[in-house]
């Protein structure tokens, strides 16, 4: 008879089992990622939000963007919404629950912003609300969820949809997927910066903003000497 598999062997088979799907997101985080570079570098904003774990997978998406991921560059703009514990606790109080990132997106994002909203469920209702909010303010909602179909994936402009039951699971491939994403930014930025200098067509952006924010200056740095650095175009 064969020994029973240790808890840690049953859960990387259940990974294993969840890889192989996952490796069609490739398409999806690359696009992300090239989008997510030509807004924050012509001034607009990510806005990031989750419960519970995906709250950690969140504010770690925002760390790598506002901080680095491998090489130094300038910081770039990353809020998570639950780790704005004063507002978060007010709004709860006063509003309820299911308001407590709604009200922070209708109070920070401005069109073409990007929300992205984390959720192994995909139906909390707070990010439902944070979801509908994004979308009347004009802002690109995402999310990364668990199985799809589900009610967040639906309320977003675009998701991505890990195919596993078990929430850690998920849990763990979003955060791949963080890493993935950051990646792919870093390498979209050297692209954007070129094409400032040679005066390349430049990314779309908004025509307008209700409250218009210039753009951030990306100093690149491959640890062989100073950085390229352009200037965003004001948004």
């Amino acid at each position: 008879m064969m020994p029973a598999p240790t808890v840690l062997e049953a859960h990387l088979a259940d990974l294993a089992v969840a890889l192989r799907e996952y490796r069609r997101a490739a398409d999806r985080l690359a696009d992300w990622g090239d989008a997510l570079a030509a807004t924050l570098t012509s001034g607009g904003r990510l806005l990031v939000a989750g419960n519970g774990g995906s709250a950690a997978e969140a504010q770690h998406l925002t760390a790598e963007l506002v901080g680095k991921l491998r090489h130094d560059r300038q910081p770039l703009s990353a809020i998570a919404l639950h780790a704005e514990t004063s507002a978060l606790t007010a709004i709860g109080n006063d509003y309820g629950f299911d308001e407590v990132f709604a009200r922070q997106v209708r109070a920070h994002g401005r069109p073409d912003d990007i929300l992205l909203l984390l959720s192994t469920s995909g139906g909390s209702g707070n990010l439902l609300a944070a979801a509908r909010a994004g979308r009347e303010a004009g802002l690109r909602c995402w999310a990364m969820t668990g199985p799809a179909p589900n009610p967040l994936a639906d309320a977003c402009h675009d998701a991505l949809a890990v195919a596993a039951p078990d929430s850690q699971i998920v849990q763990e491939l979003h955060l791949v997927s963080v890493h993935v994403l950051c990646e792919h930014v870093d390498r979209a930025l050297p692209l954007l910066v070129d094409a400032a200098v040679t005066g390349a067509a430049p990314q779309p952006v908004a025509a307008t903003r209700a409250a218009p924010r210039t753009g951030v200056e990306v100093v690149l740095d491959d640890g062989a000497g100073p950085g390229v650095g352009s200037r965003g175009g004001t948004a």
